[in-house]
């Protein structure tokens, strides 16, 4: 080591725009909102801050030339209307946007390619296994985690390309009687999941592992939810997904977005030179609910360092509900006294997760 040696940031030079237009879209046969986000990318060496692109026109047309327009619903994100549309398998639909006041480099009307809504068979299972971290001579000292997997298969050959993303749910319980003591988490995927079979004999995809739950976290503790979504992409789209696959996994990425150098089906309508970032995804989409409930070993308690001081008699506590918190009352004992924390995580689960629990919680029950 070289005495007082130092790390400079390094920023480098680059050819590439500044600020380009980030899309992330994609509608499905499915009777719900569709959600099209908008935003700017950010000039290299920026902190990673969202910067979406808001007061836009955006619209979706079809191979039929009938034009649905899509609602602004937060800033930057843009819905349609289930009332009035719908995907459908077998027809195609196009991307429309307009920046209008919010122009980039003086252009202001982009489009995507006329995207074919492909058809997607059904997930065949869902399932888990549970696997031994680390065992010792003890059973007591056993620690297990839970590995999830998926296969699926189509039999019409029309599905080659696969892509999945899931949203997982569990429960969790504070062990104090407070008010709040019982919420739910809900997570969406973040990572990338593909598969192609174009290469193979027999279309299906066997075994996949979707995701490993380990003992560093409560997911297992009490209760746990996964739905896997399945769609079919088509050649162009697996490409996009792998390519940005492959840069996050390998090599990783000098943005904070899509890199530009991974090719988009959206471009601008005055200068189709400029580039544009994301991708206009058009799916049927198939789905499947796993739940799990089972013991597993070794799972950690977050809560196990959450007293901080034993308060006796009945007096005001200094920075109640503010710095501390009551998480257990026993004033009408003698002599009287409450047990308090300095974590608001051990005196209120809505801190972590809502008190309000998924309308298919109990699905597994009937």
């Amino acid at each position: 080591m070289i005495p007082g040696s130092c790390i400079e940031q390094f920023i480098p030079e680059t050819d590439e725009d500044l600020e380009l237009l980030v899309v992330e879209g994609l509608i499905t046969d499915q009777n719900e909102e569709n959600v099209i986000k908008l935003s700017m990318s950010l000039p290299l060496g920026r902190k990673k801050v969202l910067k979406p692109l808001k007061g836009c026109l955006v619209s979706i047309t079809d191979d039929r030339g009938q034009y649905y327009a899509l609602k602004e619903k937060t800033a930057g994100t843009y819905v349609t209307n289930p009332a009035t549309f719908r995907g459908a398998t077998g027809r195609k639909y196009r991307l429309n946007i307009d920046t209008r006041s919010q122009s980039i480099s003086g252009n202001h009307l982009y489009e995507s390619a006329m995207m074919e809504m492909l058809p997607v068979p059904s997930i065949d299972t869902v399932y888990y296994k549970k696997e031994v971290i680390n065992q010792s001579e003890l059973l007591s000292e056993l620690e297990e985690g839970c590995r999830i997997y998926l296969s699926t298969s189509d039999k019409t050959d029309k599905c080659r390309y696969y892509r999945w993303d899931y949203a997982e749910t569990w429960e969790f319980r504070l062990p104090f009687g407070v008010p709040n003591r019982v919420c739910w988490i809900t997570e969406n995927s973040k990572k990338i999941d593909i598969r192609s079979t174009a290469a193979m004999q027999v279309n299906k995809v066997t075994d996949y592992p979707l995701l490993f739950i380990s003992n560093t976290t409560d997911r297992l503790r009490v209760k746990y939810s996964m739905m896997v979504n399945q769609y079919s992409l088509s050649e162009d789209e697996f490409q996009y997904w792998e390519k940005l696959q492959n840069i996050s996994q390998n090599v990783g990425t000098l943005y904070d977005i899509i890199p530009a150098n991974v090719p988009s089906n959206i471009s601008c309508r005055q200068d189709p030179s400029q580039k544009v970032l994301g991708y206009f995804s058009v799916s049927a989409r198939s789905s499947k609910r796993i739940f799990i409930r089972e013991h597993f070993y070794g799972v950690i308690n977050l809560y196990t360092n959450c007293i901080s001081d034993t308060i006796y008699g009945t007096g005001p506590i200094s920075g109640l509900n503010q710095t501390v918190w009551v998480i257990m009352d026993a004033s009408t004992d003698r002599p009287p006294y409450r047990v308090v924390t300095e974590d608001k995580n051990c005196a209120d689960c809505t801190t972590r997760g809502t008190t309000t629990e998924p309308s298919f919680w109990r699905d597994d029950e009937n």
